[in-house]
């Protein structure tokens, strides 16, 4: 329970009311932040809001839900914020990633957006900006905010030069792995497919299935392919693809990367009836020793020392590289995860600084939480942070290149088409020449 306890009992949470036609899960709630612990004493930023004895609430959405590793960060995060702006109040509504992104797509629609929304930036949150609906903050993202968030982290929050959100995370896919099993059972750690494919054998003589996988949320499930893609394709090849760049979809080395995730696939790699398994489901089997591997962001390093009886059995290493097109420097990732304004919202100014303030405090907490690599400046002492963050924070560090995940550097509708395409290539329905030519129609190249 650990960790979990402690973050239950700093929060209050009721049930989250939804948009019509969406169907998020029943972990869906609404956090309220009137008493929390570790509030802040400095009252330096505080934000100007206007008459003290009128009370303002701005609606905050994220996914930031009691089982996500970033809960806790906005949870401090938002105390922190009250604390130094009385009268100022943040609600909290939080939503499952999948069922998040249908929501969100929904309320740009009907003109029906809280004051500050979390999304992904990149193509995923174009469309929201196309239509004038989200707040330009380039005229609040100045003095700390630029000493301390560097404006390369903002890349894929501007469009056409100018900035519409701000990011407080820089999370990289990675190869998770319980280092007691592969010594229990004497087997390599994979640095290529090769050496991922001889693991999963041996593991699966030992009776043992090899890697942990979710194909119903599947975002899950385009984490694990999208690694195995970009390090089977190189990122040039990858970006220019998918961004419609001049490079078709329909390439041997994308048709390559398609045969060998079908391969383990059909090798029975991944976790029986995954096709039925939330994230929360396939992550358990991995926290509790039953699958040795398991792909995901760095924020999983957190829900380790959340989750895990004994988190000192987990490690990490970059994703087995799968031809020489790419390098094991070569990450999926990047500072995606952004908070915007809503360009309607009555309180625009407020907003627009609640969003920088809660930016920057996620960002701290979330490190200091092992939830995630911090896209701000590190002021404070990092000392507590668990060795497995800081060891992808080092290979992030390092990192010759970024790719961001294919559903966010996408358009928005060509992501839907790929989740469905994956999922259908993930059960056969669908062979990797068949899934590598639909590709290549969906993105017109």
């Amino acid at each position: 329970m650990k960790k979990k306890l402690l973050h239950a009992l700093i929060s209050l949470t009721v049930t989250a009311s939804l948009l019509a036609g969406c169907s998020p899960s029943s972990s869906d709630t609404i956090a309220e932040t009137d008493k929390k612990e570790e509030v802040k004493e400095n009252t330096d930023k505080a934000v100007d809001t206007g008459d003290a004895t009128k009370e303002t609430t701005l609606t905050l959405w994220s996914i930031a839900t009691e089982s996500d590793s970033f809960h806790h960060a906005y949870i401090q995060a938002i105390a922190d914020f009250e604390a130094a702006n009385p009268g100022i109040k943040i609600k909290m509504e939080t939503f499952e990633n999948q069922s998040y992104k249908t929501k969100i797509k929904s309320a740009v629609a009907a003109n029906e957006l809280p004051d500050i929304f979390y999304t992904w930036g990149g193509g995923f949150s174009k469309s929201f900006v196309e239509s004038g609906k989200v707040l330009p903050l380039d005229e609040y993202y100045t003095g700390d905010y630029q000493t301390q968030l560097p404006k390369a982290a903002l890349t894929y929050a501007t469009y056409e030069d100018k900035l519409y959100g701000t990011t407080f995370t820089t999370p990289v896919s990675v190869l998770f792995y319980n280092k007691k099993m592969f010594q229990e059972n004497n087997v390599k750690v994979p640095e290529t497919f090769d050496d991922l494919v001889a693991a999963c054998n041996a593991f699966k003589e030992k009776g043992i299935t090899p890697i942990g996988i979710s194909a119903k949320d599947t975002w899950v499930l385009a984490m694990t392919h999208d690694a195995l893609t970009l390090k089977s394709v190189g990122p040039d090849k990858l970006s220019k693809a998918l961004t419609k760049n001049g490079q078709s979809y329909d390439d041997p080395d994308f048709l390559d990367s398609a045969t060998k995730f079908r391969q383990l696939v059909e090798m029975g790699a991944y976790s029986d009836g995954a096709a039925g398994l939330s994230n929360d489901e396939a992550t358990a089997t991995f926290y509790s020793g039953k699958v040795p591997m398991f792909i995901s962001g760095s924020f999983l390093a957190g829900s380790i020392q959340d989750n895990a009886d004994n988190p000192e059995d987990f490690d990490a290493v970059s994703v087995p590289v799968c031809s020489e097109n790419a390098k094991a420097t070569d990450f999926m990732g990047g500072a995606v995860d952004t908070l915007m304004v809503n360009a309607g919202s009555e309180n625009k100014d407020l907003a627009a600084k609640a969003a920088f303030e809660l930016a920057r405090s996620i960002s701290k907490y979330g490190y200091l939480d092992g939830a995630g690599i911090a896209a701000w400046e590190k002021d404070y002492d990092d000392s507590s942070v668990n060795a497995l963050s800081k060891k992808i924070a080092d290979y992030a560090a390092k990192a010759t290149s970024f790719t961001i995940w294919f559903d966010t550097l996408m358009d928005a509708d060509d992501a839907g088409e790929y989740l469905s395409l994956l999922q259908q290539l993930y059960s056969g329905d669908l062979t990797p020449e068949d899934f590598t030519k639909a590709m290549a129609s969906q993105l017109g190249n």
